[in-house]
């Protein structure tokens, strides 16, 4: 079963670029897309036995991460379709710049994002550190012609921060990784094999100097990745210009791969007694992240890339759950599931209203709630969820994180988280509620026609979900975050 998770999207994206036909093409997209959340649904009630000598396996963190990245990109495979049937192949206006451009080819979108699946899968599956690294590297490179879909001058200039920089923090890690070799050495032994269960089975054998270098080379390496400040440089450009769909499954998905990477060396860390000494610098970049967040949300006037650092921020959330430990960590877990359910709603309603408006100006667009009532409700549903307000699923996690640093007597860290939260909801609540509400303006770029099936159906389902998360967590759930806890050192 893994190797069909990995193989499935992987082959049905080669495919993708030999199709002529359009209708076919966005036909295998839907369903690889279903193909792999109905395989990773069948994973929860039978777990895949391990390959490759345990280099591929299924644990409860990879399981969590699939289930999100699947029910992410089955959200966002639909929306694709429908995004593609109005957009591929037409000439764009640049309404700042005045000039045409065009969007790239439909089977160079199509066949990346299959593959993007595929390679995210592989980080969720993979054990070895060599090819978690291998694998988080082809996320990269699948998903930087799907920033470059329009083709645009600053489009081209997202993709190359985005590849440069997080080219940079990859090869950190790839560094890291060597480190964590020397750390397993046994003298005149045989080189170690970098599997995640020998690693934590054979901890206390680890050498701790080189262990605290590996582990402060992933957190730099991955956590550029993954969009931690002051590390986060590309990721503001890279969400803000690709089409919002690309935009959802980057900050639902991807970051989320670079942050598994994390937890990966941190449940190493804990099993050799290092725990401290990851939680400690995990707990300050968090902090770190939320402030840095705080300062370019307060003012921000361009909605897409508000969301953007809104994901720096959630970032800064999950390391600071990691860093608590115990209930913290389960608090970053369930924020994890909250968060990529909600950002992914919001960039795909994000995209409803640049197609009506035609502008990522916050002060250009108003009324939304009048010209469009379905994208206006999801738009404040959305606000509402990601701002930690009760009675949705990221309340519930943020909360959690919370009691936990006041519980482990940590009252400076709950404190300044509280005092962040509040400074990132009023800068929020100003754009949303501005754009929401208002007289819509008369500007020839506001479209007349009412929301499509595909714009508002996956969004309502993924808010529906985030609603529900806020009221009740599923058992199974349950079940594998407080095993994902265990293993971060919460009893």
């Amino acid at each position: 079963m893994i190797a069909a998770l990995v193989l499935i999207p992987a082959l049905a994206g080669l495919a993708a670029f030999f199709l002529r036909s359009t209708e076919w093409r966005r036909t295998l997209l839907v369903a690889t897309a279903a193909a792999q959340a109905a395989l990773t649904a069948a994973c929860w009630w039978l777990r895949p036995q391990p390959v490759l000598h345990g280099w591929l396996a299924l644990d409860a963190p990879g399981l969590l991460f699939l289930s999100i990245t699947s029910a992410l990109f089955l959200a966002a495979a639909i929306y694709a379709a429908g995004y593609l049937r109005c957009e591929s192949g037409h000439r764009v206006t640049d309404e700042e710049e005045g000039f045409l451009f065009d969007n790239a080819p439909e089977a160079t979108f199509v066949g990346c994002l299959m593959v993007f699946l595929s390679a995210m899968t592989l980080v969720t599956v993979s054990q070895h550190f060599g090819l978690l690294w291998i694998a988080i590297e082809a996320t990269t490179l699948a998903s930087a012609p799907l920033i470059y879909f329009h083709r645009h001058h600053r489009s081209l200039e997202a993709t190359w921060k985005y590849l440069l920089i997080c080219s940079v923090g990859i090869a950190l890690a790839l560094l890291a990784n060597f480190f964590l070799g020397v750390s397993a050495a046994k003298p005149g032994g045989s080189a170690p094999a970098l599997v995640l269960g020998e690693l934590v089975q054979q901890a206390g054998r680890l050498q701790t100097t080189w262990l605290k270098a590996a582990f402060i080379l992933f957190l730099v390496g991955y956590g550029t990745k993954m969009g931690l400040a002051p590390l986060h440089t590309w990721l503001p450009d890279a969400h803000s210009e690709s089409p919002s769909v690309i935009s959802a499954l980057l900050s639902g998905a991807l970051l989320n791969c670079a942050f598994l990477g994390i937890v990966r060396v941190q449940q190493v860390c804990v099993a050799a007694g290092q725990a401290a000494f990851g939680q400690d610098m995990l707990v300050g970049l968090g902090l770190i992240s939320m402030a840095v967040a705080a300062v370019f949300i307060l003012g921000q006037t361009d909605y897409k890339r508000l969301l953007a650092y809104s994901s720096v921020e959630h970032m800064g959330i999950l390391a600071l759950g990691v860093g608590l430990g115990g209930a913290g960590a389960f608090g970053a877990m369930l924020h994890a599931v909250n968060h990529s359910l909600t950002k992914a709603m919001l960039f795909f309603v994000a995209g409803n209203i640049l197609a009506l408006y035609q502008t990522k100006t916050i002060g250009q667009v108003r009324g939304v709630l009048r010209v469009t009532p379905v994208t206006g409700m999801l738009w404040l549903g959305g606000f509402l969820a990601i701002t930690g307000t009760p009675p949705f699923g990221p309340f519930l996690s943020e909360f959690t994180i919370l009691k936990a640093a006041f519980d482990q007597g940590h009252g400076w860290v709950g404190g300044l988280y509280l005092v962040l939260l509040a400074l990132i909801f009023i800068g929020m609540a100003t754009a949303f509620l501005g754009m929401a509400q208002g007289q819509p303006q008369k500007a020839p770029g506001v479209a007349d026609r009412g929301d499509r099936w595909w714009e508002t159906g996956p969004p309502a389902v993924l808010g529906a979900l985030v609603l529900l998360l806020g009221l009740y967590i599923p058992q199974n759930l349950a079940f594998v975050l407080h095993e994902i806890s265990r293993t971060l050192g919460g009893s």
